[in-house]
């Protein structure tokens, strides 16, 4: 559910009411069932809240909502859109129920809706956010950001980081790690069998040979190439502004960007609203809308759940191809 005050119940509810995700699995929301009922309620879409005790005892049923409730004591009451410990803490057991049950292969993958970082650190979980968190509870080593929108699916060595700060975090364990990232989730996750990456540059025309920054010779370019010799197909840095036009049109697979607007200005502009974070070399399929909790528009009925819809979408199709793989197919949460 994420952040019960924010817009994750709102969303969920809007793509719950649409027999398209029905058809492709079982869905289950893991999060407080009153403030799902509650909000069935007041959007008056025509959905029963069945509450449930486990993933067994979700069936298939017409117009109906499975909850499963975590949570060992109901939620007080809080406001909405605003960051409070209490929902803070929700999110993070629900997050927590959702990856127990992922791990024992009670469902096939997990979907989160979004999380609040100021809430869940109010609560006492220190992570920046929910890639971190999920690292954390599978004992995850090595994992990443993927987002994917149209044609793209870019990988990125840095996120929420101040530019300013940017060329000192730039290093090159950190690109042949996204680089690595981005072909395991290519091969692994998206079933390309060799996958082209390309790798984008910090600095205008890639550095101009050193007349516009140092960075591309000395951390991307080494990057790159210690990353062909593991068998990886990776370019050298390519000027960001002719890169992302490339990888559009089919010529790269996917695309490593150095930090977040130079990854993210692009997917918005061919896939606003359906964009979907997918987090690599977790044990676990989990996917993510790619927006936040959106505090400002909680309550008006406007959130738009075609990021959530795509990202429901995207878990069941990587569900699919692992059972393709011989493994049991189960539900969708």
């Amino acid at each position: 559910m994420g952040d019960p005050a924010g817009i994750g119940p709102e969303v969920i509810a809007k793509a719950l009411s649409r027999p398209q995700l029905h058809n492709l699995c079982l869905p289950i929301v893991i999060g407080s069932y009153p403030v799902m009922k509650q909000t069935i309620q007041a959007l008056r879409l025509n959905l029963n809240v069945l509450r449930v005790d486990d993933h067994q005892t979700a069936v298939p049923r017409r117009r109906t909502v499975a909850v499963l409730d975590p949570l060992e004591t109901p939620l007080r009451k809080f406001t909405r859109g605003v960051a409070a410990e209490e929902t803070g803490a929700a999110s993070v057991a629900f997050i927590k129920k959702a990856v127990e049950l992922a791990q024992l292969g009670c469902v096939d993958g997990i979907v989160t809706a979004p999380i609040n970082k100021e809430a869940i650190n109010m609560a006492g979980c220190r992570y920046p956010g929910h890639t971190e968190l999920l690292a954390d509870l599978t004992h995850t080593r090595e994992s990443g950001m993927m987002i994917v929108g149209g044609p793209l699916r870019i990988m990125f060595v840095t996120t929420h980081l101040a530019i300013r700060d940017l060329a000192s975090h730039l290093t090159q364990a950190k690109i042949e790690q996204a680089i690595r990232l981005a072909h395991l989730g290519l091969s692994s996750l998206f079933g390309v069998k060799r996958p082209k990456i390309g790798v984008a540059a910090l600095n205008p025309h890639a550095g101009e040979h050193g007349l516009f920054g140092d960075e591309e010779s000395r951390v991307i370019l080494p990057a790159a190439r210690a990353a062909r010799k593991r068998g990886i197909s990776a370019s050298d840095p390519l000027p960001a502004d002719t890169l992302f036009g490339k990888a559009a049109r089919g010529q790269y697979d996917g695309v490593v960007a150095l930090y977040h607007d130079q990854g993210l200005i692009p997917l918005k502009l061919v896939a606003f609203g359906t964009c979907v974070n997918l987090t690599v070399g977790l044990p676990i399929i989990r996917t993510s809308v790619d927006h936040g909790t959106a505090f400002d528009i909680v309550g008006k009925g406007m959130a738009d759940p075609g990021s959530l819809i795509e990202a429901v979408t995207l878990a069941a199709m990587l569900a699919q191809r692992r059972v393709r793989k011989g493994r049991p197919k189960r539900v969708v949460s």
